[in-house]
């Protein structure tokens, strides 16, 4: 607790009385004193920490600072080498340290190839070493800067005084002793600045009273031989009352002196024919009651002249008589004014000639009575000078022994009986924290950099055509063949799909469904077809129309690639019905892209689209039609105008953005008829990555290529 007059803390008036040098401290100011360099130093030097002892083991090494049997000592620790680890032991018996071969004694000051030093008992001990023993050398300024780091003082509170010393040691007496060590060293601190002050102070104050002594000896022996010189004489009575009366006097004329300036002023205002416009001046210091009625008559007279001047003629006789009345009272004011002037002028040249008789009495004191007034007015000085500086002698005499001190300590340094650091239950809250912290970054960082369609707001910002759809993400299957899902939420979701659409109106003439994608590998087969399959389960005759000439994964599926089709009953004569495959579900057939697969755009601009729509159209309920990328070719917007809705899929984190942009600005997707979208794969945020790619020959490079359906006709021809 430190004294801080402040925050209410401060020393009885006694103790101030007696201890003149113990000033008022202020608790943010002694906080920088305790944690100061100097007084770590101390610390450090007092308790040898500059030379650590450790208990080495095969983990890492511990302190030995309760289980050294010895401490060591640097003779000059500021010049010491530096030394990481210098191992020892101890003979308990011969009472001798050993470095290496040679034994030193202890409580002397030896010479070892690190320096000189001593050994001695160590104070702590509290048990037994239990591994090898090394100590360390370490420059004492990195010891005190390591210390004040670790430090930690502060106020309980803003308007407490106490001050609460923290510090974190994984040794527990070790950090009671340095804590203790400097509150001992700041109370020494203060007292041997207090004693400091009080030495300096008295011997400044002995100096100055041998000073003083000799003067008052010198000035003694003048006044003695003045007198016996020049006799002695002293201020007569009648000098004294010379004196009150020229103050008495000077004080009249003052008076007078305001007199007659009130009277000036008096006189000015009673001269002023517009004096009705200004206040009536002040007769204060004139004790004439005269003077003061005529002035309150001619005001009051001038007041209801100005009253009447305003809402009578000039020539109204009570205006007239108001102002015969003024013209009646202004010169017996002047005339009193007068009068008093010439009184007091006379009274006042009356006093200025008993100042001067008085002056010139004054002036006549003989010059000796003023210069023995001088040395008496020295001697006096000298002697008040004197007593003071006793005064102060014995104040600092008394500093040396005080009555309290600057500070108290309230408690003594005390370690915690469970380790405070590492908190285990903390390391594991960090880490899940930043476990967590991290993958959010990397999964927000991950969206945020990836080009790819990852939000359903991205489509919805550039397309204005409805989101029919949000098909989850279904892992690709291995085998090449169509399998209806059997997952029931996909099921779930075609069934949505189909009510979004309006397939389940009790009137409706929308039966062409046409199904296509911005690029390759957005799952536009795999929609056409488990719609066609979710529409046939309905109990509606549904045929699958596969228009991707060039790619008709479709029709892969169904295990009809490079079948009789479309491109055959284009270029021939034959039926249409020669060309539909049952696909073994119920309700569902296929019309298969053929068998010359190719780029066939101008075929279709043969005139036979119509009638293969209107044949096609008579036999069956809905027709699913797969077409190309609208991206790539011109395929679908060509059959567009024979379907009464598109369906537009677009893939989760496989679309690019810049793609749905490029669409929105050509206005390519405004040439087909009752556009919706469908968002297709989409999955759960987070690390899992899944399988993406078109898996069936397209390529995003503006082109086609049939490489893999090469591959895969191939393989089932074999």
């Amino acid at each position: 607790m430190i004294k801080d007059e402040k925050k209410g803390v401060n020393d009885s008036k006694m103790t101030e009385s007696i201890d003149a040098f113990t000033s008022n401290k202020t608790v943010d100011n002694e906080i920088n004193v305790i944690q100061s360099r100097a007084l770590m130093s101390q610390v450090v030097h007092e308790l040898k920490l500059y030379a650590p002892i450790y208990e080495d083991s095969e983990l890492n090494s511990v302190s030995a600072y309760t289980s050294s049997p010895i401490v060591v000592e640097l003779e000059k620790p500021d010049k010491a080498i530096p030394q990481p680890k210098v191992g020892f032991t101890f003979n308990e018996a011969q009472q001798k340290v050993v470095i290496g071969s040679k034994g030193y004694p202890l409580n002397q000051w030896v010479n070892t190839a690190y320096g000189r030093m001593r050994f001695s008992k160590n104070p702590h001990k509290t048990s037994d070493a239990e591994g090898p023993l090394y100590f360390s050398i370490i420059h004492p300024n990195n010891v005190t800067d390591n210390l004040l780091s670790k430090v930690r003082i502060q106020a309980s509170s803003k308007f407490s005084s106490v001050v609460n010393l923290y510090l974190k040691d994984s040794e527990p007496q070790r950090g009671e002793d340095i804590l203790n060590h400097l509150i001992a060293f700041y109370k020494q601190l203060a007292v041997i600045e207090r004693n400091k002050l009080a030495a300096n102070t008295l011997e400044f104050v002995e100096d100055r009273i041998k000073r003083v002594v000799e003067e008052l000896k010198d000035l003694e022996q003048e006044v003695v031989e003045y007198k016996s010189t020049q006799g002695g004489v002293n201020l007569s009575e009648q000098g004294k009352l010379y004196l009150e009366n020229v103050r008495d006097n000077d004080r009249k004329v003052s008076e007078i002196n305001t007199q007659l300036a009130v009277l000036d002023k008096v006189e000015s205002y009673v001269r002023s024919r517009n004096s009705s416009a200004n206040f009536v001046p002040s007769t204060l210091g004139i004790n004439d009651e005269a003077l003061s009625q005529l002035l309150q008559q001619l005001y009051e007279s001038e007041i209801q002249y100005q009253r009447l001047k305003n809402t009578t003629a000039e020539n109204n006789p009570m205006l007239v008589s108001i102002i015969n009345e003024i013209e009646n009272i202004r010169p017996r004011i002047i005339e009193n004014v007068r009068n008093q002037r010439v009184n007091l002028q006379a009274s006042r040249a009356n006093l200025t000639a008993t100042n001067n008789r008085y002056n010139s009495a004054l002036q006549s004191i003989p010059e000796k009575e003023r210069e023995l007034m001088e040395l008496s007015r020295q001697q006096i000085v000298k002697n008040n000078a004197y007593s003071f500086l006793l005064q102060k002698r014995e104040e600092t005499v008394l500093s040396y022994a005080p009555t309290a001190e600057d500070s108290k300590i309230i408690d003594m340094a005390g370690s915690s009986a469970l380790p405070v650091s590492p908190n285990p239950f903390y390391i594991y809250l960090m880490a899940i924290i930043g476990a967590f912290s991290i993958g959010a970054l990397l999964i927000t960082g991950k969206e945020l950099l990836n080009s790819k369609l990852l939000f359903r707001s991205e489509i919805t910002d550039y397309i204005s055509a409805p989101i029919v759809a949000e098909l989850s993400y279904v892992k690709t299957q291995k085998e090449d063949s169509f399998t209806p899902p059997t997952e029931a939420s996909v099921i779930e979701q075609f069934r949505q799909l189909r009510v979004t659409m309006g397939l389940y109106g009790r009137i409706f003439a929308k039966k062409k469904i046409m199904v296509t994608s911005s690029i390759p590998g957005e799952g536009k087969s795999y929609v056409s077809n488990n719609i066609a399959y979710s529409l046939a389960s309905s109990g509606k005759r549904v045929a699958l129309v596969d228009f991707d000439l060039r790619n008709p994964n479709t029709s892969c599926q169904f295990g009809l690639y490079k079948q009789k089709g479309i491109i055959e009953y284009l270029i021939g004569d034959e039926p249409l019905e020669s060309f539909i495959q049952e696909t073994g579900y119920n309700n569902l057939s296929i019309l298969p892209a053929g068998i010359d697969i190719g780029d066939h755009t101008e075929l279709l601009l043969n005139g036979k689209l119509e009638g293969l729509f209107a044949q096609l159209e008579e036999a069956f309920d809905y027709l699913v039609i797969d077409t190309p990328p609208v991206d790539l070719v011109s395929d679908a917007y060509l059959l567009g105008e024979y379907c009464d809705i598109t369906l537009l899929v677009m893939r989760h984190a496989h679309t690019p953005k810049n793609l749905i942009q490029r669409l929105h600005k050509n206005n390519k997707l405004q040439a087909l008829s009752n556009l919706a979208i469908v968002f297709n794969g989409v999955k759960p945020r987070g690390f899992v990555k899944g399988r993406y790619g078109y898996g069936y020959g397209y390529g995003y490079e503006q082109r086609y290529k049939d490489k893999a359906y090469g591959r895969r006709s191939a393989a089932a021809s074999a």
